[in-house]
């Protein structure tokens, strides 16, 4: 395992100090702090004693309320401070991962040396090499800390065909490593697609485990997109080691050309939907948006029919509207209020 890039430590927000200052009338009694010792006070000898009784119990009862609600304050705050635990520290990392096809991957934990249950997170594709060899080497980073502050390890691998990797000019005998390809819109291969990405999971899987990084059958697959598709067709594999699955904007074959809303051979998408659902019994968390252009309400909801109808374990969400496009909820920092507490209960009922 290679680490050659130093880790960056994320600490939780630390408290607030709050100090309370007694609260008095006037100056200080003894010392004047902006003139130094006080002088002796010349008392005006028309100044008769009720006057300087009333102004003392004033001054006292003013010193009696300041303190009052200086406990009042302190006690308000260190009990939202009980209710608020800080979270863990965690640290991102990027690893070199030799596994069967080595890969990069983007690396979010809790402090210590484990194990820990294990997150593993799938991207989104692009069939155009030119535009995997620019794709971001960490994409959705605040979602991957937010599994990460609920003591997991996250593993985000950049995919095979990606980076550098995404190379591929066969008249310089330059060939790259791409599991993602479907083939043509007339005759696409949405199934193997989907179990050739899954693979990677299970490589990256059976690592951590064997290397005592990960705790072993406590681990839970997340993908978007094409990395849903991933997810789903990992599910057909039932493995020990994977408790949940969760998908978001899951699917293969949207914008044809380019064009929103435009999907390649939908019909076929779901008849492979149905056929993972036949073997498929890991539960699965399904999350779709209203204004997702790639896989729309109508067609997300025909391979959910598909899929559960078939034998395969899915709980499905869709949420309203997000952004331009809802088909990048996941890459957002302010959709996790969203989908969050969808996830946090299922995690929760699949412990």
């Amino acid at each position: 395992m290679l680490l050659p890039y130093p880790s960056k430590a994320i600490r939780g927000r630390g408290r607030s100090s709050h100090t309370c200052a007694t609260m008095t009338s006037g100056v200080d009694l003894d010392q004047d702090r902006r003139h130094g010792p006080r002088k002796p006070s010349i008392r005006s000898p028309s100044l008769d004693q009720p006057q300087i009784a009333t102004t003392a119990m004033l001054r006292h009862v003013l010193t009696r309320l300041a303190l009052a609600a200086c406990a009042t304050t302190a006690a308000l705050l260190g009990s939202r401070a009980a209710e608020e635990p800080t979270p863990p520290a965690i640290q991102e990392e990027i690893w070199a991962l030799p596994v069967t096809q080595p890969t990069l991957a983007y690396v979010v934990r809790p402090h210590g040396s484990g194990p820990f249950p294990l997150v593993v997170m799938n991207h989104g594709v692009s069939l155009n090499a030119q535009e995997r060899a620019f794709f971001p080497l960490v994409e959705f980073r605040d979602a991957a800390i937010w599994f990460a502050r609920r003591g997991n390890m996250v593993v985000a691998p950049v995919g095979p065909g990606y980076g550098a990797a995404a190379l591929d000019m066969p008249n310089r005998g330059l060939y790259g490593v791409f599991f993602s390809k479907i083939g043509s819109c007339d005759n696409p291969n949405f199934h193997d697609a989907g179990l050739a990405a899954a693979l990677l999971d299970k490589w990256i899987i059976d690592y951590m485990t064997e290397q005592g990084l990960a705790l072993p059958n406590d681990t839970v697959v997340v993908g978007q997109s094409a990395g849903g598709w991933a997810a789903i067709a990992l599910s057909s594999q039932n493995l020990p080691s994977v408790k949940a699955i969760i998908a978001f904007a899951a699917g293969r074959g949207g914008h044809v050309g380019g064009k929103p809303n435009n999907n390649c051979a939908p019909d076929r998408l779901v008849e492979a939907t149905a056929d993972f659902g036949r073997v498929a019994r890991t539960p699965m968390l399904w999350i779709y948006i209203e204004n997702d252009t790639y896989f729309g309400p109508a067609l997300s909801q025909r391979m959910l029919q598909a899929y559960t109808h078939s034998g395969g374990n899915a709980e499905y969400h869709l949420l309203p509207p997000f952004g331009e496009d809802g088909h990048f909820l996941i890459d957002s920092a302010s959709s996790i209020p969203l989908w969050s507490p969808l996830v946090s209960q299922f995690l929760d009922r699949h412990r």
